[in-house]
């Protein structure tokens, strides 16, 4: 039996990272639909790549890629610039690699050039376009998955504590000075977060006098966090995935920033359901201690900010 042409698409990154490609995604299925086209990313995001037309292969960042991945009419690097996952792809070998161009691959010269600054869904739709593949940044939507969202979910305001990395995370004090009021003008909140996240959701919760189930972190899979999100009546969160789970699914929502630019990383500015806060000042994502451009915004910063929404 013959077999038609492959195209897999490279993003072994995490939830924020595989939402924020999926305008890229979109356009890459719309460019070569005879094609049978495959994400290599990570297990967990496979239901919400189903959910924009992408069968998932199981992919750790910057690991060899499955050898059934190998081969593929075109692999499209939307993982970085490289050095590294340049490597990976050219090692399974396909027989046309798009990526942007690096110093260091020289099969890469004459790729488009990476822009440092650059907002990420801007990022890789143009590496798209100057590839010669239309690409529409706006294109951030995806489906809610079917099913219903757990008790309590719908019209909530969700607050979501936890951050990849410490200078990313607001305090949590703040988190329940905002559950507090919340609570306090009539409107359920529930805290989320990973398995990992539960005790900060707890501390959250207990700090804001909200009863011990208001706390759903670790009870839902990726599905059913979108689920959850997509139910809300609007999310409360930091620089994390949520935030773009939140832009995806229409959520309205109120983002704080900390050491990153939501220039780079926040929803779209012509959105008008999701509010960005952030102090200007730029650190290390990646720190150990609440960035101190973070620490600048204040409960009452968000609580405003949401009342806006709801104006």
């Amino acid at each position: 039996m013959a077999v038609g042409p492959r195209l897999v698409a490279l993003r072994a990154l995490g939830l924020g990272d595989f939402l924020t490609a999926v305008p890229a995604l979109r356009a890459l299925a719309r460019a070569f639909p005879s094609h049978a086209r495959v994400l290599a990313a990570p297990a967990p995001l496979a239901p919400l790549a189903r959910l924009v037309g992408w069968p998932l292969v199981p992919s750790a960042e910057l690991e060899p890629l499955a050898p059934r991945l190998h081969g593929a009419d075109l692999l499209v690097n939307l993982h970085g610039r490289g050095p590294q996952s340049h490597r990976l792809a050219q090692a399974a070998q396909p027989r046309k690699l798009l990526s942007f161009e690096h110093p260091q691959v020289p099969e890469s010269r004459g790729a488009p050039a990476w822009h440092d600054g650059e907002h990420e869904v801007e990022r890789w739709c143009r590496l798209l376009r100057e590839s010669g593949v239309p690409a529409d940044a706006a294109e951030l939507a995806i489906p809610a998955p079917e099913g219903e969202p757990p008790a309590g979910a719908r019209g909530a305001t969700l607050i979501h504590p936890g951050a990849a990395s410490r200078s990313r995370r607001w305090p949590a004090a703040r988190y329940a000075g905002v559950a507090r009021a919340e609570r306090a003008a009539g409107r359920p909140v529930l805290i989320t977060g990973s398995n990992a996240e539960l005790p900060l959701a707890r501390e959250v919760a207990a700090a804001a006098g909200l009863p011990a189930e208001s706390a759903i972190a670790g009870s839902t899979d990726l599905t059913g966090l979108a689920r959850v999100v997509a139910a809300a009546g609007s999310v409360v969160c930091g620089d994390t995935g949520v935030a773009h789970l939140a832009t995806a699914l229409g959520t309205p929502s109120v983002v704080v920033f900390g050491p990153t630019s939501p220039a780079e990383w926040g929803p779209p500015a012509v959105d008008g359901r999701h509010r960005v806060l952030w102090s200007g000042r730029r650190g290390d994502p990646h720190g150990g201690r609440p960035d101190p451009g973070l620490l600048e915004i204040s409960v009452e910063d968000v609580v405003g900010e949401l009342e806006c929404l709801r104006a």
